[in-house]
């Protein structure tokens, strides 16, 4: 009777409206994540991951400002960082600074100018905590179609530039021989990017957003033969994490962005312990 009941209250907390769309939410998010972050994994742009992560704050803060939704002022603000650095890949401007050095500066410095706009919201009521670490439980079906619609173009521009993208990761200089245009497509990927943590800010917000790309990826790298099966297994990794995540979250009445994380992770350790006893099995 005790299982019958824990059982119960399990499905009837997992039912809930804003439970659905939190998870639906979290799954559009996962979806177009696990891929992008394969690619994030094998060109080993992490840094630029959290760059745009940090720059989002300015884009929240100019939104607000401006009286605008946060999501548009987020993708502006990443849209702006990603011109920046696709801009530096044809030495326009910044020919004496290495990738890492410009992107601490555009990391530190877009998220102090965030922060001093932020002083000037004084007649704005917000919360800040939600927009550094996720509110997906305040997720409304207009988000919804803003992630799902989002999402969907994401994904075809990911599909498309599927082929010449892993081209130019496994080998630029070859990829340039063959005719492939390495620096117009890192600029797109760069831009999708961009639009994949305006999207993900709702979910685990901007503080935790790399993340998001970075575990899920990172879990399927062991279990993965093929790019296209470990773009697959990112995905679904992220959306059980996002599963674990709000199970966790309302169970025990945990932050439901952060819980997502923590479920990504656990995921990533179960799978790094197993996976060498499966190669030797």
């Amino acid at each position: 009777m005790a299982t019958s009941s824990l059982i119960t209250t399990m499905g009837t907390i997992m039912f809930e409206d804003f439970l659905v769309r939190a998870l639906l939410a979290g799954c559009a998010v996962a979806v177009v994540a696990g891929p992008l972050g394969a690619f994030v994994v094998w060109r080993r742009m992490a840094y630029f991951g959290a760059t745009l992560s940090h720059s989002a704050l300015l884009g929240i803060a100019l939104g607000l400002l401006m009286g605008t939704h946060p999501m548009l002022g987020v993708l502006a603000v990443c849209i702006v960082v990603a011109l920046l650095m696709g801009l530096r890949q044809w030495r326009v401007g910044f020919q004496m600074l290495s990738e890492d050095t410009m992107l601490g500066i555009l990391a530190h410095g877009t998220l102090a100018l965030g922060l001093v706009v932020v002083a000037f919201l004084d007649n704005v009521r917000f919360d800040l905590n939600a927009y550094l670490f996720g509110d997906i439980l305040a997720v409304s079906t207009f988000d919804l179609y803003w992630l799902y619609g989002g999402g969907v173009v994401v994904a075809v521009v990911l599909g498309v530039l599927w082929r010449p993208l892993l081209s130019a990761t496994v080998h630029e200089e070859l990829a340039m021989v063959e005719g492939v245009p390495v620096h117009a497509l890192r600029l797109v990927y760069m831009l999708i990017l961009a639009g994949v943590v305006a999207l993900a800010m709702k979910v685990v917000g901007i503080l935790l957003v790399t993340s998001l790309l970075i575990i899920p990826a990172a879990t399927a790298r062991p279990l993965s033969t093929t790019p296209e099966q470990m773009g697959v297994l990112a995905a679904i990794a992220g959306c059980l994490s996002v599963v674990g995540g709000l199970w966790g979250s309302a169970s025990y009445d945990t932050p439901s962005g952060p819980s997502i994380v923590v479920a990504a992770l656990i995921l990533f350790v179960i799978v790094r312990v197993l996976a060498p006893l499966r190669r030797s099995a």
